[in-house]
């Protein structure tokens, strides 16, 4: 039967799906128009024509979008084949500029199914080792395994020189060889040249040459036929057991979720209550994640969560701590000025007939002392106070990036970021108060007994070192 579109360009621009069924009467149908079963073959031909341009446009595009046809005949063997488009490398028409690469995904996608045979055709008239079908083919299937090379125009060769050497499979091996075959001529087609007349031609081309004459019974279209049906009932029996386990597990993972989903009801508050407690302990553990830094999610580009906290406490804080500087010349004054009010009246005594004044105090005194050391602690408040605000900032920004997940429910994700921001804004409260305690703690009590303090004990022999070690950092 003459029922597929040929001609000049690219003709097949969608995957043809066709399966051949023995059936007692002849006739065609598709899927697209189940209802009409076609008997006359040229009226299929226009449907394929007219169903690929409903979806491609008149003008060369294409769509990996199959058509399905269906042959039912006394004269056929029980096989499915898909026509696949030529691979073109220039765009014509309303062709894209990718189009080579469009029609080799399209091609890809059928030919890297392990339980699908590939046919690849080469014009005997063009070198072999150009052929894009067998490159193509090699790629999903390197070891030849299931594919079946076609060798068309034998009879277009030049003189002097035939395709005896890569029908033999010498030349380019294949698993399952090579096939010549002889079609009909574009001419032959126009004429209406019958079928059985194009067999009976090639029959005789394969019988005459002299380098075929060998291998007759292995060529021509009718052998192909039968090699597809055998090669493809073998190629199902082989793939058939690990077809069946795989289709088995598919049914059992499939039972299983019915089995799940058999009491479903949609609005069944505790399935409700069960997704709101799933996805507010995943908010929870990326949290977490993002303060602990065991997230899936690595940020590449900036620190975030737990390392930039973790950068405000060894970095920003002692920083801001460092920033504390202080005028040796006002503190000097400060130290005199000290000294001096905690004398208030004593300061100065005139004694009649004793000479000068002189002031009563031999030793700086306690009160002066801590008078002093209090003002530089109270300075630790701020960069203490600032500190937590950088923190919280960052906890905040944590809990919004964490709600991201919830961007289905944004009442639910509004609610989560309120309550868990307002619980952070106590939280904060709480540690402020903490830390000015602290600070209140370390400005009640100064401990001149620690082993750090210079008491007057061993002020001398310290300012003795110091004089020999300038470098040494400021001790309070």
């Amino acid at each position: 039967r003459d029922f597929l579109p040929r001609g000049s360009g690219i003709v097949t621009r969608r995957p043809l799906i066709l399966q051949l069924i023995f059936s007692k009467t002849e006739y065609a149908e598709f899927l697209h128009c189940k209802s009409k079963k076609f008997t006359d073959f040229d009226e299929v031909r226009q449907e394929i024509e007219a169903e690929t341009d409903r979806v491609t446009g008149t003008n060369k595009g294409i769509s990996p979008v199959p058509i399905n046809l269906r042959v039912y005949s006394p004269h056929v063997l029980n096989l499915t084949l898909i026509d696949l488009p030529g691979i073109t490398k220039v765009p014509v028409g309303d062709q894209p500029q990718d189009i080579e690469y469009q029609i080799k995904d399209m091609i890809l996608q059928f030919i890297s199914r392990e339980s699908s045979l590939i046919l690849a055709v080469t014009p005997a008239n063009m070198d072999l080792a150009n052929s894009d079908a067998l490159k193509m083919a090699k790629e999903v299937d390197p070891q030849g395994l299931r594919t079946i090379g076609v060798i068309t125009k034998l009879d277009l060769m030049d003189e002097g020189t035939d395709a005896r050497d890569v029908l033999e499979n010498k030349l380019l091996p294949l698993r399952r060889g090579y096939i010549g075959v002889v079609n009909r001529s574009q001419k032959d087609i126009d004429g209406k040249k019958d079928i059985r007349a194009a067999l009976a031609a090639e029959r005789k081309f394969f019988l005459s040459h002299p380098a075929y004459r060998h291998m007759a019974d292995r060529m021509g279209t009718p052998h192909l036929q039968k090699v597809l049906n055998q090669q493809l009932t073998n190629h199902i029996r082989e793939t058939l057991p690990s077809l069946r386990s795989k289709l088995q597990s598919q049914l059992l993972s499939l039972e299983k979720e019915v089995e799940e989903y058999k009491n479903f009801r949609p609005d069944d508050p505790t399935r409700k209550t069960k997704a709101l407690l799933q996805m507010v302990q995943q908010f929870g553990v990326d949290f977490e994640k993002r303060i602990e830094g065991s997230g899936d999610q690595v940020d590449t580009l900036e620190l975030s969560g737990g390392a930039r906290i973790n950068r405000i406490f060894h970095e920003r804080f002692p920083f801001e701590l460092v920033k504390m500087e202080f005028d040796e010349k006002d503190l000097r004054r400060e130290i005199s000025y000290a000294i001096k009010n905690i004398h208030g009246v004593r300061q100065v005594s005139e004694r009649r007939g004793r000479g000068p004044c002189s002031p009563t105090g031999l030793f700086t005194p306690d009160l002066a002392f801590e008078a002093i050391v209090k003002k530089q602690v109270v300075k630790l408040k701020e960069p203490c106070l600032k500190c937590v605000d950088l923190v919280i900032q960052e906890l905040i920004n944590t809990v919004r990036q964490c709600t991201s997940k919830l961007g289905s429910y944004p009442r639910l994700r509004e609610e989560t970021e309120r309550i868990v921001t307002t619980h952070i804004r106590e939280r904060e409260g709480k540690t402020k108060d903490q830390i000015l305690l602290l600070i209140d703690i370390e400005l009640s009590y100064i401990n001149t007994n620690h082993e750090d303090f210079i008491g007057f004990a061993n002020a001398q022999q310290r300012n003795t070192q110091m004089n020999k070690k300038r470098a040494i950092p400021n001790q309070v």
